[in-house]
Order: C-alpha cells, then sequence, then structure tokens
C-alpha cells in the first residue's frame, strides 16, 4: 500500500513536469519529484489544486498588494519608477533546527560588529593590534570621522541589521553581506505574510508557522529602550527622505505600525542642541530618530551642505546627546564590502569564537596576487564594488560580456581598493509560480532583521528575494526580483 509520503514523490502535478534540479541546493526538493520532508504537505497541496487555482491565487494576492500601495521605486527607468513589488505564491519553508543555527549565528555576528564599531571609534585597539589595517578603515567612503570620541546611547549603534544569507550547494547557510545603515525590505515581509495567511489560511495553520506580526511593536521597544536617561513621554519618530525615495512605502508602513509620526527634514528643528518636530499646536521635542536617511544627508551644517532631508545643527544635539539616532552615525564603516572580508576575525578577536555562520570566500582586490588572479579570471567570480548597494557597481562573471569584463578590469586596476570579488556561488533555488501556470525554480536569498537594544531580538522569518528572471542570480528588487514568504517552522 502507498504512503502519503511515497504518492507525494510519485504523482508530480503538470505545474512541475518540467521543473529542473541543477547543481544548486533546491529549496523544496532533495531529488526529482522527492520533496523534503518539511515541504510535503505543500506539495501535497499543490497536486490538489485545479490547474487554474494558483493564477487565481496569485491574481487575488497581486490585488492585495495593489489595494494596500505595496509599492517600489525603480531608479533610471524611462518608462516610469512606482511598481508593485513583486510576490511569489509559494512560501519557503525553514525548517526550527535550521533556523536556530541562523539566530545564534546573527546574535553573534551583531554582537561583534557592535563591538567593532565602538572601538573604531574610541580605542581602536584592533587597529593597533593589527587585525585590521587602518588604511582600510579610514579609506572607507562610510566611515565618519566626526563619530570619534562620541558617546553612543548603550553603546549599540547598530539597532536595526538585515544580513543577507544564501545557502550553498552543501545545504549550509552562509552571510554574503551585512546591511548596517537603513536596511530596508521588512514591510514585504510583514505585508507578504498577510496576504499569505489569507491565500492558504488551512495550510498555514497546518504547518504551525512562527509568527513575524510582533515585528513592529519589538522595534518600537528596542528604539524606546536607547532613549536618553530621564525622559519621560517619549517621542520617537521615523525621520524619511519623502515620497520620492525608493522605500517610502516601508517607512509610511512601519511609522503606522508603530504609530509614531513619520516626518522629513523640514519638520524637524534644532534649537540649543535640542532636536523638535513641528506640530499644529506648536514645536514638540524629539527624543529619538529612527531615520531611513543616509549619513551624508542628515545634517548639512555637517555632512553635505546641499542637502534639504535632514535638519541643520542634528549632528550637535546628537553628539550632545538630546537626541538619539538609529542606526548611529558612521555605521556603514562595518558593512563596507572589504571590511566583510574581516568579520571572522572581528568575531575571534571581539568574542574569541569561530564564526557560527560563515563568510563567503572574499579577495581583496589591494592585494596584488588576488587582484592579478581575478583580473586574469573575470569570467568566474562576482566583482562588487564596496560601498554600493542594491546590486548596483556589480560584474557577474559568468553572465558577462567581454566589453563587461574589459571595463570592470579596468575599474579594478584604476581603483583597487573600491572592489572585492567572489567567487560565483549558485544560491539556492525555491519553487516559484510562472506567468504560464508552470512552476520553476528560481535563485533566493534571505535577509532576516536582526533588532539589537537591551536585547537581540530576531523575529523567525525574513524577507526571502527571488531572482524572478530565469538563471538570474541577481535578487535585488531595483534589478527584477521579487520575494515570497518565508515559514519558519515550531518544531
Amino acid at each position: 500500500m502507498a504512503t502519503p509520503s511515497s504518492l507525494a514523490e510519485r504523482e508530480v502535478p503538470a505545474a512541475f513536469a518540467d521543473y529542473q534540479i541543477g547543481a544548486a541546493y533546491d529549496e523544496m526538493f532533495r531529488s526529482s519529484n522527492r520533496p523534503r520532508s518539511h515541504y510535503r504537505s505543500l506539495f501535497t497541496k499543490l497536486q490538489s489544486l485545479p490547474a487554474d487555482e494558483l493564477k487565481r491565487s496569485k491574481q487575488e494576492a497581486d490585488l492585495s498588494f495593489f489595494n494596500q500601495g505595496i509599492t517600489f521605486t525603480v531608479y533610471g527607468r524611462k518608462e516610469g519608477t512606482e511598481r508593485i513589488f513583486p510576490h511569489d505564491l509559494i512560501p519557503r519553508i525553514i525548517p526550527c533546527n535550521e533556523w536556530e543555527t541562523i539566530e545564534k549565528g546573527l546574535t553573534q555576528r551583531i554582537t561583534a560588529l557592535n563591538l567593532f564599531l565602538k572601538d573604531i571609534y574610541n580605542d581602536r585597539k584592533i587597529l593597533k593590534d593589527g587585525v585590521i589595517p587602518g588604511e582600510t578603515i579610514y579609506t572607507c567612503k562610510h566611515f565618519r570621522r566626526q563619530m570619534r570620541g562620541v558617546k553612543v546611547p548603550r553603546d549599540v549603534y547598530v539597532t536595526v541589521c538585515g544580513s543577507d544569507l544564501i545557502r550553498l550547494p552543501d545545504g549550509n547557510f552562509v552571510v554574503l553581506e551585512d546591511n548596517l545603515r537603513v536596511p530596508s525590505g521588512v514591510s514585504y515581509m510583514l505585508t507578504s505574510r498577510k496576504v499569505m495567511k489569507q491565500i492558504f489560511p488551512v495550510l498555514f495553520r497546518k504547518y504551525g508557522v512562527k509568527p513575524i506580526e510582533h515585528y513592529s511593536q519589538a522595534l518600537l521597544s528596542t528604539l524606546r529602550s536607547l532613549a536618553p536617561e530621564g525622559r519621560s513621554n517619549l517621542t520617537i519618530v521615523l525621520l524619511t527622505p519623502g515620497v520620492y525615495n525608493s522605500a517610502y512605502f516601508e517607512h509610511a508602513f512601519l511609522a503606522r505600525q508603530m504609530g509614531i509620526e513619520l516626518v522629513e527634514g523640514r519638520d524637524l528643528v534644532v534649537h540649543d542642541n535640542v532636536v523638535y518636530m513641528r506640530t499644529t499646536a506648536g514645536l514638540k521635542r524629539v527624543d529619538v530618530i529612527y531615520r531611513r536617511v543616509d549619513d551624508d544627508f542628515l545634517d548639512a551644517l555637517t555632512f553635505r551642505g546641499d542637502s534639504s532631508l535632514g535638519a541643520a545643527g542634528l549632528f550637535n544635539a546628537y553628539r550632545a546627546g538630546n537626541v538619539v539616532l538609529a542606526n548611529a552615525l558612521g555605521t556603514g564603516v562595518a558593512d563596507d564590502k572589504a571590511i566583510y572580508a574581516y568579520v571572522p576575525k572581528i568575531i575571534k578577536y571581539y568574542l574569541g569564537q569561530d564564526p557560527i555562520l560563515n563568510n563567503v570566500e572574499t579577495l581583496l582586490m589591494t592585494e596584488d596576487a588576488p587582484r592579478q588572479h581575478v583580473c586574469a579570471n573575470l569570467d568566474k567570480y562576482v566583482v562588487k564594488a564596496v560601498g554600493e548597494s542594491g546590486g548596483y557597481g556589480m560584474l557577474i562573471g559568468p553572465h558577462s560580456t567581454s566589453a563587461q569584463r574589459d571595463e570592470f578590469r579596468e575599474r579594478i586596476i584604476q581603483d583597487p581598493r573600491n572592489y572585492i570579488a567572489q567567487p560565483t556561488i549558485s544560491l539556492s533555488t525555491a519553487p516559484c509560480f510562472v506567468e504560464d501556470g508552470r512552476i520553476e525554480p528560481r535563485h533566493v536569498d534571505l535577509r532576516p532583521y536582526v533588532l539589537f537594544g537591551e536585547k537581540v531580538t530576531i523575529v523567525p522569518g525574513g524577507l526571502t528575494r527571488v531572482a524572478l528572471q530565469k538563471g538570474s542570480l541577481v535578487v535585488n528588487s531595483s534589478q527584477g526580483g521579487g520575494s515570497k514568504d518565508t515559514w519558519v517552522l515550531q518544531n
């Protein structure tokens, strides 16, 4: 007599008929038509759906995203910038034991990176001990000399972190990069979950998925924990660059979820090193600013003089301890892609531990031998500009043209500090619903969100980003990527 699992492995729905498993780790299948144990219920569900049911569910999901105004902005496109965020219907499922490892690894990582930031802006012991070359720090475009000696509340530099994880072909997770300045995407994680619970309510309950809905309140509690001492009746605001920013939907969404004011720079004024918010009832003191504005634009008196996105005098108020900025200024030095190569040493130096989550092998172009090797083999490497994000400033060697490789070779030679190289890694694949009704594998990564205040809080899940274009390894929404819900199981 056939068991349910053997039936699930044998009876392949038409949607999966052309599903091809390659060299990458596949999240759903162990081998062709053989789902992993934690995916069997989902696989069985997909088998039972009529041919047009997934299409109808996809239309329902898209309509929900449209009605909620869940958008992002793509810069530099003539046909228009505002788009509904692409969402895939099939959830990614992570067993609880794998999540426990991720949680421990990210807690270790953010703890070490906070200690690193405190050190380089104060005692600089790690530089004096020769663990990291001082030149690498001081030539980083995100290093802020103005932050030297500034007392940061609770010594917390990184309040919100979004580290990007990928799964190797052997099934292990590694950290691809850290996002410590103004990491985005958490609103898509939260809204995606809401939509999926509406579309697959029975399946969701059956799986026993860990909740993520408390993220906004956890963020608010974390921001409160950093407030200046002696202040009651706290005023916390979210500072946005405005409606033309690519993540404006997220800024408005999070402010609404937390019940705090969404402000722009023109709404703030600084008097006697104290920050106030303009209201219809007059000026109101601000205690904590969750800022979604980059360092350079926060204060025209200290940084870029042509910026109107921040508030003049904000840095002096911050330095005086009268207002908290989350994340702290200068955190970008720790997510510089050249500094990334040293994170295992940073963890060892400050915590005396080996990394729980490893790095991807990273070659620094400032070193002669690696640079010469990479320049001679650009077709085998991914080359990244150290200070860029969003998939910009990057060459994916195997998918590049000869002209593109020549251009990047010249860039590397002219400015080696600005580039690192990593071997081309095939990100794991997960099943995705494509337009003509079939299900095909697409490459994915995972961005969990880490909150750091009095304690470390990581909601169980994250933003699974999907390279929606067949064969693509670029998951960024600005480069044609989308997302899917991430289900972390209770047991």
